[in-house]
C-alpha cells in the first residue's frame, strides 16, 4: 500500500532544487504532460440542453500562455517584487495571470471583492500597489480613487479595449521582442499578499512565501492524500491555484465566489458528475445547499472520494447529511485554519460522528481534529495585549480542558503581515533565546532554532487525545461580571436542537459587565406559541449544560449577518449591536432610530394631507408641490408595496403574521423589516 508521502514524491514533477517557486512547478508538469485538462471552466454559454458549457485548457497551452503574459508583463515594466492588484474573474485567465506574475517574481495583491469597496480600498491603501490590472469598471474604481491607487504606474486593462491609459492585456500577450529567462524565485521569496476577512477588526496584509505555500500544498497532500490523478471541483481559486501544483485537474465551480450561499446545487452536481470530480473543498454554507439537495434528488457521485470544508465551524448537522447522501467509500474532512496559516488541523466524518460530535452538544466546543504534519499548537492563557516572548518548546499536553489562545508554528505559517509592525507586533511571538540547556524540556544551543508563533485570535483546548476543540474568537468572547463565556462552546448546546438552525451568543454593556444574549436562527418559521415552546426547552438545555445561560434573553433572527468568503462566520458583533436595539428602550423620535421611522410617517402625511387638500381646495397652483405628491406617491405607495417580498421571509421568521407584515411594510418601508 502506497503511503501519503510516497504519492507526494512520486505524483510531483521534479523541479529545480528545493527552494524553487511555484512557476516552476507549473512547467515541470506541463513537461510531463502537456496534453492534461489543466483548467475546465464555465466559459458563459450553454449546451444545447441548457446545462453550461465548459471550455478546457491544458496544461501545455496553459504554460504557453503563462510564458506569453510573462513576457508582456515584463515589457510593460513589471517585474520582481512589484506590489501588483489582480482583479480578475475566475477562470483559465486569472490562473494564467497568476502564475505569470509568479514566474517574473511580481507579488500579486489579492482582496476579496465581497469584502465592500470601502474595506477593499483600504487594503489596496495599505499596500500602495504599483501596477493594476483589472476589467474596465475596476479601472472606473481606480480612477476615482486617485489617493488610494496614488502608487500605480503599471494599468492593465483585461480584454482588448484600454480605458485611461495604460495597457491592454490582448496586446501584451503579443509584446515585441526576445522572451528572457525567468529570474530565480522561489523559497522565503514573497509569493502574494492575501487580505484577511476583518470580520473581527480591521483586515490585514498577510504575506505568503514560496516555501509557506509549497508547504501548505505538502501538508494538504498528507493529510487528504491528494495526487495528480484528482479531479478538484474549485470553489475558492486559492486551493485551484495548489491543484495545478500538483498536477490535477482544475474544474471551476458555476458560482458567484461572494455568494456561495446562492449557489445553484444543481449546477454543482451536474460539474460533480460530468467530469468525474474525485476532490472538492467548499465552505459549510455551501456543503448544506448541496446536503439538501441531493436529500430531496438522489443523484450518486461514485467518484467523489474526498470532500473537505473548512472557513468555519462546520455543524455536525452538515457533516451527518453529507455522509448520507455520498458514496460510503466518499472521506469527509473538516479542517480548521486561518488566511496566516492553512490547514491547522483536521479531522474526518467517521469520528466526528461516532464521538465528537455528541460531546459539542454537551458544551464542549467543536472538535477539529488534530494537527496536520508539520505544525506545531500551543494554548496559552487568553490576553487582549501584546504576548511576552513564549519558553521554547511545544505546549502539546496542557491541562486537558484548559481554555486559552490556539498559537501555532510551523513552515505553513505567515511569517509576518504587510507593512504592518503593529499587527505583527500582536499577533507574533517569538520564542526566548535558547540560554541554558541543561533546563528541562530545551533543546541545546546548536538544536533548532526558536520557533515563531503566530497568534490565531481563537480559544480552545486540547484533549487527551491531542485533539483541538474550538471554543470561540477571542475578541467575541461575552465577558460578565463572573466570568468569561465562550461563543462556540456555549452555541453547541443550543444547536442540537432540531428547531435551531444556528445560535449565536453576544453581550451587551462594557467587557467585565456584559449581558450574555443568544441570537436564535430556527430551521423554519415559528408562530408565537411555538417561539415560546422552544425557548423553554433552550433554557432547559442552558441550565443542564451553560447554567449562567438559563435566565438569559433569547431574541428570534431572521437570518444571521455572515463573512462574504465563506458565508459561514456569523458576525456577532452586529448581531450584539442588533440585540442592545431590540432589548433596549423604545427609540425617541429624534434619536437617529427615531427618525429613520419618522421619514416614512412624514411622508403619508404630505401624502394624505396634499389629497384631502386636492379634493378640497383643488391641485396647488405651484407645479412643485404637485411633482413632490406624485414622488411621493411612488416612494409611499409603489416603492414600498415592492419590498414586501423581501419582508415576508424575515417577518415569517421573527414571528409576525402576513397582515401585520403587509401593514407594517407599507407604513414604514426597509426602515422595519431591515431591522428584524
Amino acid at each position: 500500500m502506497t503511503t501519503a508521502s510516497q504519492r507526494r514524491t512520486t505524483t510531483w514533477a521534479p523541479a529545480a532544487g528545493a527552494a524553487a517557486g511555484l512557476a516552476s512547478r507549473l512547467e515541470d508538469n506541463a513537461r510531463a504532460f502537456p496534453h492534461k485538462p489543466a483548467v475546465i471552466h464555465p466559459d458563459g454559454g450553454r449546451e444545447p440542453d441548457g446545462r453550461p458549457r465548459y471550455h478546457t485548457l491544458n496544461y501545455g497551452e496553459l504554460q504557453q500562455e503563462v510564458e506569453r503574459l510573462a513576457h508582456g508583463l515584463t515589457h510593460a515594466g513589471i517585474g520582481r517584487g512589484t506590489r501588483t492588484v489582480l482583479m480578475a474573474p475566475p477562470g483559465a485567465e486569472l490562473f494564467a495571470l497568476v502564475f505569470a506574475l509568479f514566474r517574473i517574481g511580481a507579488v500579486p495583491v489579492v482582496v476579496d471583492p465581497g469584502m465592500g469597496l470601502r474595506r477593499m480600498l483600504h487594503c489596496y491603501r495599505a499596500v500602495g500597489a504599483e501596477a493594476f490590472i483589472g476589467p474596465p469598471l475596476a479601472h472606473l474604481v481606480r480612477v476615482l480613487g486617485r489617493r488610494t491607487f496614488e502608487a500605480v504606474r503599471i494599468p492593465v486593462t483585461l480584454g482588448r479595449h484600454r480605458l485611461w491609459g495604460g495597457h491592454t492585456l490582448a496586446r501584451l500577450r503579443s509584446a515585441p521582442g526576445p522572451r528572457t529567462a525567468p529570474p530565480a524565485v522561489g523559497g522565503d521569496d514573497l509569493l502574494m499578499i492575501g487580505f484577511t476577512t476583518g470580520s473581527t477588526g480591521p483586515a490585514k496584509g498577510v504575506e505568503y512565501t514560496h516555501r509557506m505555500a509549497l508547504s501548505i500544498a505538502h501538508q494538504i497532500e498528507d493529510t487528504h492524500g491528494r495526487t495528480r490523478d484528482d479531479v478538484s471541483l474549485v470553489t475558492m481559486p486559492f486551493y485551484g491555484m495548489l491543484d495545478l501544483v500538483y498536477g490535477s485537474t482544475v474544474v471551476l465551480a458555476p458560482l458567484a465566489p461572494a455568494k456561495v450561499a446562492h449557489a445553484d446545487p444543481g449546477l454543482l452536481v451536474d460539474a460533480l458528475e460530468r467530469f468525474a470530480v474525485s476532490t472538492m473543498f467548499a465552505s459549510p454554507a455551501l456543503l448544506r445547499r448541496l446536503a439538501d439537495h441531493l436529500k430531496t434528488h438522489p443523484h450518486p457521485l461514485p467518484d467523489l472520494h474526498c470532500v473537505v470544508s473548512g472557513g468555519a465551524p462546520v455543524p455536525p448537522s452538515v457533516v451527518a447529511a453529507l455522509r448520507d447522501v455520498l458514496d460510503e467509500k466518499a472521506r469527509i474532512h473538516v479542517t480548521y485554519g486561518a488566511t496566516e496559516v492553512l490547514p491547522i488541523t483536521s479531522i474526518e466524518s467517521e469520528e466526528i460522528l461516532a464521538e465528537t460530535a455528541g460531546r459539542a452538544a454537551l458544551g464542549a466546543g467543536t472538535c477539529v481534529g488534530r494537527p496536520v504534519p508539520g505544525t506545531f499548537l500551543r494554548i496559552e492563557p487568553v490576553t487582549d495585549g501584546p504576548m511576552r516572548a513564549l519558553a521554547p518548546g511545544t505546549d502539546t499536553d496542557p491541562e486537558p480542558g484548559r481554555v486559552g489562545e490556539i498559537l501555532v508554528a510551523g513552515d505553513s505559517v505567515s511569517p509576518r503581515y504587510h507593512a504592518a509592525p503593529q499587527a505583527d507586533a500582536l499577533h507574533k511571538v517569538a520564542e526566548e533565546p535558547y540560554e541554558d540547556p541543561t533546563r528541562a524540556g530545551l533543546q541545546p544551543p546548536d538544536g533548532p532554532a526558536p520557533r515563531l508563533w503566530h497568534r490565531t485570535g481563537d480559544l480552545g483546548y486540547l484533549d487527551g487525545n491531542g485533539r483541538l476543540w474550538f471554543c470561540g474568537r477571542a475578541a467575541q468572547r461575552v465577558r460578565t461580571a463572573g466570568n468569561d463565556l465562550y461563543t462556540v462552546l456555549c452555541e453547541g448546546v443550543f444547536n442540537a436542537h432540531p428547531l435551531v438552525r444556528r445560535s449565536a451568543l453576544v453581550g451587551i454593556g462594557p467587557a467585565g459587565t456584559q449581558q450574555p444574549v443568544v441570537c436564535v436562527e430556527t430551521e423554519r418559521p415559528l408562530d408565537a406559541e411555538a417561539w415560546r415552546d422552544l425557548v423553554a426547552e433552550l433554557r432547559a438545555a442552558a441550565a443542564e449544560h451553560v447554567p449562567v445561560l438559563g435566565s438569559a434573553p433569547f431574541l428570534r433572527h431572521a437570518g444571521f449577518p455572515v463573512d462574504i468568503r465563506h458565508n459561514a462566520k456569523i458576525g456577532r458583533e452586529e448581531l450584539g449591536r442588533w440585540a442592545e436595539r431590540r432589548l433596549g428602550p423604545p427609540a425617541r423620535p429624534w434619536s437617529r432610530a427615531g427618525a429613520a421611522k419618522l421619514v416614512p410617517l412624514a411622508g403619508w402625511a404630505y401624502l394624505i394631507g396634499g389629497a384631502v387638500l386636492a379634493a378640497t381646495a383643488g391641485a396647488p397652483e405651484l407645479p412643485v408641490l404637485q411633482w413632490l405628491w406624485w414622488i411621493d406617491a411612488v416612494l409611499s405607495i409603489g416603492v414600498h408595496a415592492a419590498q414586501i417580498p423581501l419582508a415576508l421571509p424575515r417577518a415569517r421568521a421573527a414571528g409576525h403574521g402576513r397582515a401585520a407584515t403587509v401593514a407594517l411594510t407599507m407604513l414604514y418601508g426597509a426602515t422595519w423589516w431591515r431591522a428584524l
